[in-house]
């Protein structure tokens, strides 16, 4: 079974950047649409970025133009560059293998989540 760990988390000034990676092992990644999703306190878990099989990306609104994901399949890595960072960022960020054919923003549809990592953005 994958497993999935982040890094790369931390507190940052508001416009700051941060890039958070997630290292996969237990199994390749390279057959797997790979997401960042993240999660507040009382707050269900929400899509951020994904990224699929041939690089093709997918971002959720509130983070498109600021932050980027990539992968390496060689590496068994996923990466999201975070620019521009604003408070309402903050959030603990989890990086997750999609296991099945559903919509890709919707976290049923993932296995293998990580630990997650904190992000801190302040003004």
């Amino acid at each position: 079974q994958v497993q999935l760990v982040e890094s790369g988390g931390g507190s940052v000034q508001a416009g700051g950047s941060l890039r958070l990676s997630c290292a996969a092992s237990g199994g390749a990644i390279s057959m797997y649409f790979m997401a960042w999703f993240r999660q507040t306190p009382g707050k269900e878990r929400e899509f951020v970025a994904g990224v699929g099989l041939s690089g093709g990306t997918y971002y959720a609104k509130a983070v498109e133009g600021r932050f980027t994901t990539s992968r390496d399949n060689a590496k068994n890595m996923v990466y999201l560059q975070m620019n521009s960072l604003k408070p309402e960022d903050t959030a603990v960020y989890y990086c997750a293998r999609k296991y099945s054919i559903g919509a890709y923003y919707a976290d049923s549809q993932y296995a293998s989540w990580g630990q997650g990592t904190q992000v801190t953005v302040s003004l």
